[in-house]
C-alpha cells in the first residue's frame, strides 16, 4: 500500500476546524510523518493511526504551524515507554530547539532520537522498498519538499510456475530482474515463462510552502501524486509573491507541466472557510485535483 493520510491542511491558524500541516505517508509497512504541525496527535489519536508504527519524522521548515506539534509527541512517545530509535529529518536548528525544550523540562527520553538535518538536496532515507529524498523550496526561510519513490524488482514472480519447473528458490531474485534459468542439464526456463511484469513504480512529491517555482516541474516530473500549497485563490497573485506562498492555479500549473498522475491542495488560509472555490479554480488548469482534506487517506 501507498497513501497518504492528511492530518492537518491549513496555513498558520488552526481555523474552521482545520488543523496546522501534518500528514502520513504509508508506503509498505512504513509510516512516515510529513510535518507536524500544532495537534498532529490528536490528530493522530483520532484517526487511529499508531505512533507506535511512526519511527521517521520529516520537518520541511521551521515555521511553527510545520513543527509545534513535534515536542507534544516526542514527549507522549516517551510516556508511552517507546524504545526503538525515532529518525528525525529536519532543519539544522531543529535540534537546539528539541534539546532546548528536553532540558527545561529535565526530560530523558527512553528511546534514542537521532536527528538527520537538511543541509543539500540528496537522498536522505533509503532502503530495499522505498527511497526518500529531499528538494529546496522558494520560501521565505530555508524549505525543504520531499520525494518518496517506490521501489520494485522489474518482474513479478509467479512462484508456483517456478516450483513446478524445479528453479531453486536461491534464484527468484534474479528471476525478478529479467534473468532466464538454465538448469543443470542445459535447458533453459525463459523468464516470460514464469514472471509477469510488475506494476510501475509509484512516487509522491510533498512541495511544502513555496512561491510559484517552474523549477519544481523539473523535480515532481512524471510522479504518481503531487502534493502543493495553495494558500491563496486566483486574483491574489500579488499577495502571495509577497508572502511566498502559491495560488490554485498556479499549483495546478505546477501539477499540469509535470504531467503529474494527481494533485492535492493543501495549505489553505485562514480568510477562507469554504474551499469550493479551491478545487474550482485548480481544476480548471488541472482535471486530476483533489483538495487534502483531513481524515481522508488518498491512495498513490
Amino acid at each position: 500500500m501507498f497513501a497518504v493520510t492528511i492530518l492537518g491542511n491549513n496555513s498558520a491558524l488552526p481555523a474552521y476546524d482545520r488543523h496546522p500541516s501534518a500528514q502520513i505517508v504509508t508506503i509498505n509497512d512504513q509510516l512516515l510523518l510529513i510535518d507536524c504541525g500544532e495537534g498532529t496527535q490528536m490528530q493522530l489519536s483520532r484517526y487511529k493511526i499508531r505512533r507506535g508504527k511512526l519511527n521517521h519524522i520529516f520537518i520541511s521548515h521551521l515555521h511553527g504551524d510545520h513543527y509545534f506539534g513535534l515536542i507534544g509527541l516526542i514527549s507522549s512517545m516517551a510516556l508511552l515507554n517507546r524504545e526503538q530509535p525515532l529518525h528525525l529529518f529536519a532543519p539544522p536548528g531543529l535540534e537546539e530547539i528539541i534539546a532546548l525544550q528536553l532540558k527545561v523540562a529535565s526530560t530523558t527520553l527512553p528511546y534514542e532520537l537521532v536527528f538527520h538535518p537538511l543541509n543539500k538536496e540528496e537522498v536522505i532515507l533509503d532502503t530495499p522498498k522505498f527511497s526518500v529524498e529531499t528538494f529546496h523550496t522558494q520560501h521565505r526561510i530555508p524549505c525543504w519538499g520531499f520525494l518518496i519513490k517506490e521501489k520494485k524488482h522489474p518482474r513479478k514472480l509467479d512462484k508456483e510456475k517456478a516450483i513446478n519447473l524445479n528453479i531453486p528458490a536461491a534464484f527468484y531474485s534474479s528471476l525478478k530482474m529479467g534473468y532466464d534459468y538454465t538448469a543443470k542439464d542445459g535447458s533453459v526456463v525463459y523468464n516470460d515463462q514464469v514472471t509477469l511484469p510488475n506494476s510501475p513504480a509509484k512516487s509522491y512529491a510533498y512541495c511544502a510552502d513555496t512561491i510559484y517555482d517552474e523549477r519544481l516541474i523539473n523535480i515532481a516530473k512524471d510522479v504518481t501524486m503531487i502534493y502543493h500549497e495553495a494558500t491563496y485563490l486566483n486574483g491574489m497573485e500579488e499577495r502571495a509573491a509577497a508572502r511566498f506562498h502559491s495560488t490554485t492555479a498556479q499549483a495546478a500549473s505546477i501539477a499540469l507541466n509535470a504531467n503529474a498522475g494527481g494533485l492535492l491542495l493543501g495549505h489553505f488560509s485562514s480568510k477562507f472557510e469554504e474551499l469550493h472555490d479551491y478545487l474550482k479554480e485548480a481544476l480548471e488548469v488541472f482535471p486530476r485535483t483533489q483538495l487534502a482534506i483531513e481524515g481522508v487517506t488518498f491512495r498513490i
